[in-house]
């Protein structure tokens, strides 16, 4: 392994994010999801959540704006940028985030191996809300090549 082998359950700092309504849109157009839930306060509430609901993928928003940056992470994980693959993404939801929470995350390096020529890092973000409460946890796959 290279040198970042001793990075397995390293944990970064905490950070926090509030959830707006103007970031919902705008990831919203982004993806070109047209749901009225994104973008109309009342059509939200039509459907029982409490205000604007974040898409399925917005987890992506919170960590890019709050989180590590690319060049912090590749940073952290002691990494080649030139040799970098994103493997995967998958968002697990405990409840709906909206608009108005003001959620914190904090990213874990969960796992690290090697398979061949590559070094495989698990990387997992819990999202709490102002209550501590886990509502959203989302996992990542960042692969080295050698």
């Amino acid at each position: 392994m290279n040198a970042a082998s001793n990075k397995e359950g390293i944990r970064t700092k905490e950070f926090s994010f509030t959830v707006e309504r103007g970031k919902i849109k705008e990831f919203a157009q982004a993806i070109g999801d047209p749901n009225p839930i994104y973008y109309e306060l009342d059509a939200a509430l039509e459907q029982g959540f409490q205000d604007i609901p974040v898409p399925p993928t917005f987890a992506t928003v919170m960590e890019m704006w709050g989180g590590l940056d690319f060049e912090q992470l590749i940073e952290l994980l002691e990494m080649n940028p030139l040799n970098v693959l994103h493997g995967e993404q998958e968002y697990e939801y405990f409840r709906t985030i909206c608009s108005g929470e003001v959620i914190t995350g904090q990213m874990v390096v969960a796992k690290h191996f090697q398979k061949g020529k590559m070094d495989f890092f698990k990387l997992e973000t819990q999202f709490r809300d102002q209550y501590g409460e886990i509502v959203l946890i989302a996992r990542s796959t960042v692969i080295e090549r050698h």
